[in-house]
C-alpha cells in the first residue's frame, strides 16, 4: 500500500509540472498547425451567419447556426439531441419560438471523467455603419487578427473545443475523457429557457458529468493567458419619475412645475461620487473580506497600465496602483449609470418638458452581498433623497435584473489541469483572474448541477467582445485549440491519479 501511494503522489504534486509537450501532444499540435487554415475557414462559415438573438426577426438565423454546430458534432461521432425550450413573448411578437439547445455526448467510459463544455452560438447586433472597419459578418484577416462578430464571443472558442476533439479523432487517438457539449443560441438575450432545461437534465444529461468548462470571457492581457475563478453579479434598476400626463412646452410651463428630469438627475447624482464610491448607505457592509491567500493571487499578475488604457480608450483610471485597479474591477462593487429613457436624444434641441423619464443604472455586486438587501438599500436611499426635494412627482424604483456573483475554488483539479496545459502550450503560467462582468450561466450551472465549474478563456483583452471590430487573434484561436486538447489529457491524468489516491 505504501509503495502504491509513493507512485501516485508525484502525479498529484500540484506545485510543479513539466512544460515540455508529451509525444501525444506534439502530434496533436502538429496536426492543428497543419490544419489551421481549415479551422479558420470553419470560423468564417460560422461568422457568416448573422445569429443575432436580440432582434426577433433574425431568430431563424440562430436555428441555422445551431443546426450547423449540431452537424459538426455529429461528424465527430457524437450523439446529438436538439432540445426545444419554452416559447418567448416579445412586445410585438406573441409566442416567438426559441432556438433549440444542443445536448451532445461522445464517449461513455465509466473509468474516465466526463467533461462538459458550455458555449453559445448567438451574437450581439452589429452593423457596418456602427463603426466597423470591415463587414461584421464576413471574416476578415488583417495582420493575424480575425475580425468578425462572434469571433471571440463565442463562436471562436466553441469551434476551438470542437477542433480539439476533431484532432484526437483525425489522429485515431483515443479520447482521454468522455466529453459533452451544451450549446445554446440565446445567451446574449439572457439564456431564455436554459435554467428550466438544466433542471430537467440535472439527473440525466449531467448525472455523470465531472467537470464543467465555460470559455466565454477574455484574458486580462493582450498576450498573457489567464484562468478566471470569479465574476461579479449584477443588479439592474429603473428609476421612474412622472410629473404630468403629457410632454409640455418648456416656454409655457418651465419655471412653474416640478420637472421630472430635474428630479431624476438629482437622484442619479446621489448614487456615486466622482471617485467611484457608491453613496448608498450600507452597500459595502456585506462585502466579503479579502484574505491573504486571495491577495497572493494578485502579486504575479502582469497588469500593463498603458495597454489597458489603450484597449478601452481612456486617459486615466480612478486608481493609481495595480492592486487598487484589480480590486475595484473585480472584487469591490461598482455602480454605473447607463441612460435615460423618455428624454429627447436626437441631434438638435427639442424644447419640451418630458412627462415621464426613466433612469437606468446597475450595481455589480460581489460575494456575500445579498440581492434582496441591495434592492432594499437602493429603494430606501432613493426615496430618502426624493423626499428631501419636496417634489409632488411620482417616483417608482424597481429592480429589473438580478444575477448573483460566482466564485470557484482555484485548487480544483480542473484548474490545475488547465494551468499545466497553458504552461505546455504558452510556456508560461496563466494569470489567475476574476472578471468584473456578470456571466450568469456560471452560477446557474453551479447551483443546479453542484458540479465543479471553471472559466477557461482564450481571447485577448483587446478582442472587443460586444464592441465594433470584434476579433480573435489567429494565434489565440489556434493555440486555444491546442490548449483545450492538452487540457483533456491533463485532466484525465490528474483525475485518474486522484481516484487512485482516494482508493488507497
Amino acid at each position: 500500500m505504501i509503495f502504491l501511494v509513493c507512485l501516485i503522489m508525484p502525479l498529484l504534486d500540484l506545485s510543479e509540472s513539466s512544460s515540455k509537450p508529451s509525444d501525444d501532444e506534439q502530434k496533436i499540435f502538429q496536426y492543428i498547425d497543419h490544419h489551421q487554415d481549415i479551422f479558420v475557414q470553419n470560423l468564417s462559415d460560422w461568422v457568416a451567419v448573422e445569429s443575432d438573438s436580440i432582434q426577433p426577426h433574425l431568430r431563424g438565423n440562430i436555428t441555422e447556426i445551431v443546426k450547423i454546430a449540431a452537424d459538426s458534432l455529429r461528424a465527430l461521432g457524437a450523439t446529438v439531441e436538439l432540445r426545444n425550450v419554452s416559447a418567448q413573448d416579445e412586445p410585438y411578437v406573441q409566442n416567438l419560438s426559441l432556438p433549440p439547445v444542443i445536448l451532445a455526448e461522445l464517449g461513455n467510459d465509466t473509468e474516465k471523467p466526463t467533461v462538459c463544455f458550455y458555449g453559445h452560438l448567438d451574437v450581439m447586433p452589429a452593423k457596418k455603419e456602427d463603426g466597423w472597419k470591415t463587414d461584421p459578418y464576413r471574416l476578415t484577416e488583417v495582420d493575424g487578427k480575425l475580425y468578425g462578430r462572434g469571433t471571440t464571443d463565442n463562436k471562436g472558442p466553441v469551434l476551438a473545443w470542437i477542433n480539439a476533439v476533431r484532432t484526437f479523432i483525425a489522429l485515431n487517438m483515443t479520447l482521454p475523457v468522455n466529453i459533452k457539449f451544451l450549446l445554446e443560441g440565446m445567451e446574449e438575450a439572457g439564456s431564455l429557457g436554459l435554467e428550466d432545461l438544466l433542471k430537467e437534465e440535472n439527473k440525466i444529461f449531467f448525472s455523470n458529468v465531472t467537470y464543467i468548462v465555460i470559455s466565454d470571457n477574455i484574458w486580462l492581457s493582450n498576450e498573457k493567458p489567464a484562468l478566471t475563478y470569479g465574476t461579479r453579479g449584477n443588479a439592474g434598476f429603473f428609476v421612474e419619475v412622472e410629473c404630468c400626463k403629457k410632454d409640455l412646452h418648456s416656454g409655457s410651463f418651465g419655471g412653474i412645475i416640478h420637472e421630472a428630469m430635474s428630479d431624476l438627475v438629482a437622484l442619479l447624482d446621489s448614487l456615486v461620487d466622482s471617485s467611484g464610491r457608491i453613496l448608498i448607505p450600507g452597500i459595502y457592509e456585506d462585502v466579503a473580506n479579502i484574505t491573504d491567500e486571495e491577495m497572493k493571487l494578485y502579486a504575479p499578475i502582469d497588469f500593463n497600465f498603458d495597454e489597458h488604457k489603450m484597449n478601452i480608450g481612456v486617459k486615466e483610471f480612478l486608481y493609481k496602483t495595480k492592486d487598487d485597479i484589480l480590486l475595484n474591477m473585480w472584487r469591490n462593487p461598482s455602480l454605473s449609470i447607463h441612460g435615460i429613457e423618455g428624454a429627447f436624444s436626437e441631434p438638435g434641441i427639442k424644447t419640451v418638458i418630458p412627462s415621464k423619464v426613466i433612469g437606468k443604472f446597475s450595481i455589480r455586486q460581489v460575494p456575500n452581498m445579498n440581492l434582496p438587501t441591495v434592492e432594499s438599500q437602493v429603494k430606501e436611499h432613493l426615496n430618502n433623497v426624493f423626499s428631501k426635494r419636496n417634489s409632488p412627482n411620482k417616483l417608482t424604483v424597481s429592480m429589473q435584473v438580478g444575477a448573483m456573483p460566482w466564485i470557484a475554488n482555484v485548487k480544483d483539479l480542473q484548474y490545475e489541469a488547465a494551468r499545466r496545459a497553458i504552461k505546455t502550450v504558452f510556456q508560461q503560467d496563466p494569470d489567475m483572474i476574476r472578471d468584473g462582468s456578470t456571466i450568469p450561466v456560471a452560477k446557474m450551472f453551479e447551483d443546479i448541477t453542484k458540479k465543479s465549474i471553471m472559466m477557461f478563456p482564450i481571447g485577448a483583452a483587446d478582442d472587443g467582445e460586444h464592441s465594433q471590430n470584434e476579433k480573435i487573434n489567429r494565434l489565440s484561436y489556434i493555440n486555444g485549440t491546442k490548449v483545450f486538447a492538452s487540457f483533456l489529457l491533463e485532466i484525465s491524468k490528474l483525475h485518474g491519479a486522484s481516484k487512485l489516491m482516494t482508493a488507497t
